[in-house]
């Protein structure tokens, strides 16, 4: 077998096209999942503490004060960055949370239907003819 055949078989076989579907529909799904916790609950997160933008959060190690996480970094102060951290840390638990819903939807929709019961096996023949010997016997 050669070397390009064998990279042909390899590339076309379903597992390989399944998982490039799967990363590409997960490259999009990241993007929309991005999207819904820095558009919509991010602020809404905001607003209910008070208007604080987590992103804005940080502890300036160096000289100086410094209004804003881009002024900081534009000065080249070190940072912690806690109010980054906060935002990626719900990034990670609503994607988290989104993704275990759609692997659970998804799982209910592959639920087969369980087999119908099997019909019982018929009786062997020597079972059936000492029940008729029985039944014989018991009318005599």
């Amino acid at each position: 077998m050669s070397f390009i055949s064998e990279f042909k078989e390899f590339a076309v076989k379903g597992n390989v096209v399944d998982m490039a579907v799967g990363v590409i529909i997960g490259g999009a799904f990241g993007k929309i999942v991005t999207s819904l916790v820095q558009d919509i609950v991010m602020p809404i997160v905001g607003k209910l503490v008070g208007g604080v933008d987590f992103t804005n959060l940080f502890i300036n190690l160096g000289e100086g004060e410094f209004a804003s996480l881009a002024e900081a970094e534009k000065a080249g102060a070190p940072l912690v960055k806690y109010g980054v951290f906060i935002n990626t840390a719900l990034d990670f638990v609503i994607i988290a949370f989104a993704i275990f819903l759609a692997i659970k939807a998804i799982n209910k929709m592959k639920r087969e239907t369980p087999p119908a019961p099997e019909e019982p096996k018929p009786d062997p023949e020597d079972i059936v003819l000492l029940r008729e010997i029985r039944d014989s016997l018991k009318r005599n």
